[in-house]
């Protein structure tokens, strides 16, 4: 059989660059992207399942620390990415997504076994090495795929995201009552062994490399200041902002950065290249990747939270569902999140730029925030608003890798999307604390004694209150659209300098592919 120079399967044959002689489509193909749009929709639902078994695991343990079982997942992932996305260039991004979930599987299996709640802990820190298998994705995709038919998959692969948002609630619920939180963890761990085995049978590896060395010095001081940074606006709500602690956190955070970006500019092979990064379609490209991501954030915590308030409170919104009720809600966002993915997918494999096609999902969604922000009484109303938020969500998630492939040299790609990949966490993160700390600022509705008892501390916000938060999305998402809009209409790929390609172990010369 022959085999990539990684060990790989080569089910057929490939050019130099790794991509393979297929016209288009094929069995083994369609296994391959299906294998990694199932991981990538574990990673979607994971956050989900995990937050819905919190109360169930903090009872267990009997913590009050639950918040730390979120905010590692994301926070691991977060500072791997720029070093995970560097190796992948260096030695292979087949290899390196393999090994991400080798290292997700393994914190998966601790956290299910967990005889602790810092072991649970350790074993979520190990998980969070999900996240950088969404760039490590499309940019294999990019090199191995047969050039006609990488815009469609990268789009099916990150807007695919959405269909499991849908099943979900049910999923988690049936796994929770009838088998207790460590079954979420199993199903990772089972999942995960899974989806393992089927990219590594049907995906092969790209044979791109980029001539380098690891930058262990950018690798801590950027890992630290993202830390840094996200560990103080996760716990500044909670710490409060004036905390000595939140104000460590956040202060050594950007002297971090500083700090990285200083030595960047010193050190001849750095993590991330900064002249790269400050191109403008990738600068530009990174920051809108993060307002799409936030955007989606703001909007997925804002909904179930008006829609599930009972509607007997008179609060001028709400109507009382529970979490399968929501489910219904979740319908025309996951269906039109996978519609505008595959509208991108198939526009830009005719030749059509991704960036009007992002600047035209960001505006989807200022104007869906707009619409929820004025009117959200009516259930039918609330679900067509929810399938245009959907609907440009898709179009943002398939473009954002598309542009990056127009922008950046198989090289380079992995470390570049990687640096993406931060904004789509650090954004997410910044934007629900932005809307929240207006509404808890003036908007928290004070019920009478009576009343109040009964709701065991849960917070509720009167109308003027989701409005002002949605009115935030709106505005957040029409900046993005304004900056997608600054986009160079014709992106020119950066040039990789010919010493900066090395050869594969059995002496083939590594190019550029496509």
């Amino acid at each position: 059989m022959v085999t990539t120079p990684t060990g790989g399967p080569a089910p057929s044959p490939t050019d130099p660059s790794g991509r393979t002689h297929e016209e288009g489509w094929s069995l083994r193909l369609v296994l391959s992207l299906l294998s990694i749009v199932l991981l990538l929709e574990l990673l979607a639902v994971s956050y989900m399942m995990i937050s819905t078994a919190l109360p169930q695991i903090s009872a267990h343990y009997q913590t009050t620390q639950g918040a730390w079982l979120l905010t590692a997942f994301l926070l691991v992932g977060a500072m791997a990415a720029p070093l995970i996305g560097k190796l992948a260039d260096m030695y292979g991004k087949r290899k390196m997504l393999l090994a991400c979930v080798g290292i997700a599987l393994v914190g998966s299996f601790i956290s299910a076994i967990a005889t602790t709640y810092a072991m649970m802990i350790a074993g979520r820190c190990l998980a969070g090495l999900m996240v950088p298998t969404l760039f490590l994705s499309y940019s294999l995709i990019r090199d191995v795929f047969p050039q006609k038919t990488v815009a469609l998959a990268v789009s099916i692969a990150t807007s695919g995201m959405g269909l499991i948002a849908i099943a979900a609630p049910f999923l988690t619920g049936w796994l929770l009552d009838d088998f207790g939180f460590r079954s979420i963890f199993w199903f990772f761990v089972i999942c995960l062994v899974v989806l393992g085995g089927l990219i590594q049978l049907t995906t092969a590896e790209s044979n791109v490399r980029l001539r380098s060395r690891i930058d262990l010095v950018g690798a801590i001081l950027l890992g630290g200041g993202i830390a840094g940074i996200l560990i103080a606006v996760s716990f500044g709500p909670s710490w409060g902002w004036t905390d000595g602690g939140t104000l460590a956190y956040l202060i050594g955070g950007i002297v971090l950065l500083v700090g990285w970006v200083v030595s960047a500019r010193m050190i001849k092979e750095p993590l991330i290249d900064l002249d790269v990064l400050g191109k403008r379609p990738v600068l530009l490209t990174t920051i809108s990747a993060g307002v799409v991501y936030g955007s989606s954030g703001l909007f997925t915590i804002l909904l179930p939270m008006m829609v599930m308030t009972p509607a007997l409170f008179g609060l001028g919104y709400g109507f009382g569902v529970d979490a399968e009720g929501f489910a219904l809600y979740q319908v025309p966002i996951g269906g039109a999140v996978v519609l505008g993915g595959l509208l991108v997918g198939t526009l830009v494999g005719r030749n059509m730029r991704p960036r009007p096609l992002l600047v035209t999902g960001l505006l989807l969604n200022a104007v869906a925030f707009a619409l929820i922000a004025q009117t959200h009484d009516t259930k039918s109303i609330v679900m067509i608003i929810c399938a245009v938020f959907g609907f440009g969500m898709g179009m943002g998630y398939a473009s954002i890798p598309n542009l990056l492939i127009e922008a950046v040299p198989p090289q380079l790609q992995a470390s570049s999307a990687s640096m993406v990949g931060v904004s789509q966490s650090v954004f997410p993160a910044v934007l629900p604390v932005i809307a929240f700390a207006v509404m808890n600022n003036s908007h928290i509705v004070q019920f009478p004694p009576e009343i109040q008892a009964t709701l065991q501390g849960a917070v509720f916000y009167d109308n003027a209150g989701f409005q002002v938060a949605f009115w935030i999305g709106a505005v957040f998402a029409l900046v993005g659209a304004v900056v997608a809009f600054l986009l160079p209409r014709n992106i020119a790929q950066i040039e990789v300098p010919a010493s900066a390609t090395r050869s594969t172990p059995d002496g083939d010369e590594l190019v550029a592919a496509g």
